[in-house]
């Protein structure tokens, strides 16, 4: 059974990480061809260097990802933090229940839904465009949300709730004691939250093609825009400098999370 589920595990691995391997194999070729390697060059990396526009994608699509991810988290922790302090089960349940609409809802409902949200308060406005950097940036901060809280809550539920009691105790404000004790205590939620909003928001496609004004295309939408014609093996080295980025923060992500150490018994010395 050992060799069966080993075999089982291998196929698996072999399944989901073939297409990566064969991206990052073929963004070294020299030649055009997806099928045959002609020998290890650099070209498709220094030819990315010089595609203005496809550099101008990427700031583009950095800069959405990073603000959704600052302002997800700092929205995302509060909101876990009021969550948690319900006394009401049925409220928190029911708050619990609005946060997963995000994320089990599909994305195209979400992408014409915001879509529409926009348009219609670009109108009621008088706005000469409904969509643009901004409207992108709310439509990201609204999916990234659901998982910085969903990262943060378990922290909060495993932190020992007599610790900001006890700094208040000692002269800390409920502001100080939030700051100096529940952060320090939650931290690896919020940083692997943080890293969620940031891959989530630097993938999304669907939400972003209908939420995009003119002037402002991220990555995903130039690469979708170049599938109607040939993509360039320079994407390839594209996607291969992203994957290894990824791969950094989920290692950072995965050391951030590791549970901390047991603290040693202490044994009581008795006085004879």
């Amino acid at each position: 059974m050992k060799t069966a589920s080993r075999i089982y595990t291998a196929i698996i691995f072999i399944f989901l990480f073939a297409p990566i391997a064969i991206l990052l194999v073929f963004s070294f070729n020299e030649a055009k061809s997806l099928s045959v390697f002609s020998g290890f060059s650099l070209k498709w990396y220094r030819e990315l260097f010089r595609d203005q526009a496809t550099l101008s994608s990427v700031r583009n699509t950095l800069l959405l990802a990073v603000s959704a991810m600052v302002l997800s988290t700092v929205m995302g922790t509060a909101a876990a933090v009021g969550i948690q302090r319900l006394r009401s089960r049925a409220l928190r349940a029911a708050l619990n229940t609005v946060t997963d609409i995000p994320m089990t809802n599909p994305d195209i409902i979400t992408g014409i839904s915001l879509m529409l949200m926009f348009v219609f308060a670009g109108r009621l406005f008088g706005l000469s465009q409904s969509l643009s950097f901004w409207t992108m940036l709310i439509a990201h901060v609204t999916f990234c949300l659901p998982y910085v809280i969903l990262q943060v809550l378990p922290k909060l539920a495993q932190m020992d709730p007599a610790l900001p009691e006890a700094a208040q105790d000692l002269g800390c404000t409920p502001l100080r004691a939030f700051f100096k004790v529940t952060i320090p205590e939650i931290m690896p939620g919020i940083l692997t939250g943080a890293i969620m909003a940031f891959t989530m928001s630097l993938d999304d496609f669907v939400i972003s093609y209908f939420t995009s004004g003119a002037g402002f295309q991220t990555l995903p939408i130039r690469i979708y825009n170049m599938t109607k014609k040939t993509v360039t093996p320079k994407m390839y080295a594209l996607a291969t400098i992203i994957f290894f980025v990824i791969l950094a923060l989920l290692i950072i992500s995965n050391l951030t999370d590791r549970d901390p150490a047991k603290p040693k018994k202490q044994h009581r010395r008795h006085n004879d």
